[in-house]
């Protein structure tokens, strides 16, 4: 079975630089004003009802996890992991809280900060997706930026290699003798990480989460401070005029439209937009019905009318003329 979030602890199988066992992982109590956050941090959007809700657990029970930090200059300590917990506690003003303290250096405590992240059920799907890459990024040695064609490379490769399988009708003894061809290091890390975290296959995450870095800055904005869905996201980034797309979202988040009414809104309006631009247009049919109804009109028995019709029938043919 696949793991989940949900019974996924936060030490899992992917290999970090934190053993919680042993003397020197017990907890111990901190000044609040020793301890600094980090200048980099995987996690961007906290949801201020969660943390409201941490606060007033934290004000009943006390802080039940302690946070991880580690030494930094000047005699502070920095939180590697439990941002959450110190944002609250800072809120309810405490003087010291619970800590373990860990020798890590910027590499591991970053990429710690980013699995505890990664583990927890309210990270927003572009954090996650982002904390993937980075996380990515830190085990092959690589940039951020290069994940995603490295990953679409793989894709390309495991697609070939299926394809020619798929041709051969069978093995010869020299193919046996000589055994298959190495495995790709690369995918054996990127397929080591996906297991470990137990979110998604790397396939997955590569068809399905990549395009949504590509959706326009108003919508990835929405969704990392978890105004809306994914789904309903996407549907909302169909619509190409940003003033347009800025005010349709604004609505469909405050009177929280449902996927079905987001998708029958943006179809309406297509439809309208479509009509307003053919209809002027379509000068010949138009001229065509209001002909006909010109011949069965009374005005040309109207004396008063007789003016404007001549006037009418010189811009005509003059038009004409023209041609």
């Amino acid at each position: 079975m696949r793991r989940t979030k949900a019974n996924q602890p936060l030490k899992s199988k992917i290999d970090v630089p934190w053993d919680t066992t042993g003397v020197s992982s017990a907890p111990q109590s901190m000044p609040l004003d020793q301890i600094v956050l980090p200048a980099t941090q995987p996690r961007r959007y906290f949801d201020p009802v969660a943390l409201k809700q941490l606060s007033e657990s934290i004000k009943q029970h006390g802080i039940l996890q302690p946070l991880l930090v580690r030494p930094v200059d000047g005699g502070k300590h920095e939180v590697v992991a439990g941002e959450r917990r110190y944002r609250a506690a800072t809120e309810l003003a405490l003087k010291e809280i619970p800590v373990v303290i860990k020798e890590l250096d910027d590499n591991a405590a970053f990429q710690l900060a980013l699995i505890e992240n990664l583990l927890r059920e309210d990270l927003n799907p572009v954090e996650e997706t982002e904390g993937i890459l980075q996380l990515l990024a830190l085990k092959l040695g690589r940039s951020v930026e290069d994940i995603a064609p490295l990953l679409r490379r793989l894709q390309h490769e495991r697609k070939e290699a299926s394809n020619s399988s798929n041709n051969v009708i069978g093995k010869d003894e020299t193919d046996e003798e000589q055994g298959s061809s190495p495995e790709n290091p690369d995918l054996k890390i990127v397929e080591d990480v996906f297991e470990s975290l137990g979110l998604m296959t790397w396939e997955s995450f590569a068809n399905n989460r990549l395009p949504l870095l590509n959706l326009p800055v108003d919508i990835l904005s929405a969704l990392r401070d978890g105004s809306i869905e994914y789904t309903k996201a996407k549907a909302i980034a169909q619509i190409a005029q940003l003033n347009e797309r800025v005010e349709f979202l604004e609505q469909a988040i405050a009177e929280n439209w449902s996927l079905s009414e987001i998708r029958q809104r943006i179809s309406e309006k297509k439809a309208a937009a479509s009509t307003s631009n053919t209809e002027p247009n379509n000068y010949k049919e138009r001229f065509t019905t209001a002909t006909t109804k010109l011949r069965k009109s009374r005005i040309w028995s109207d004396p008063k009318k007789h003016k404007q019709i001549e006037k009418l029938l010189a811009q005509l043919e003059a038009l004409t003329s023209v041609e």
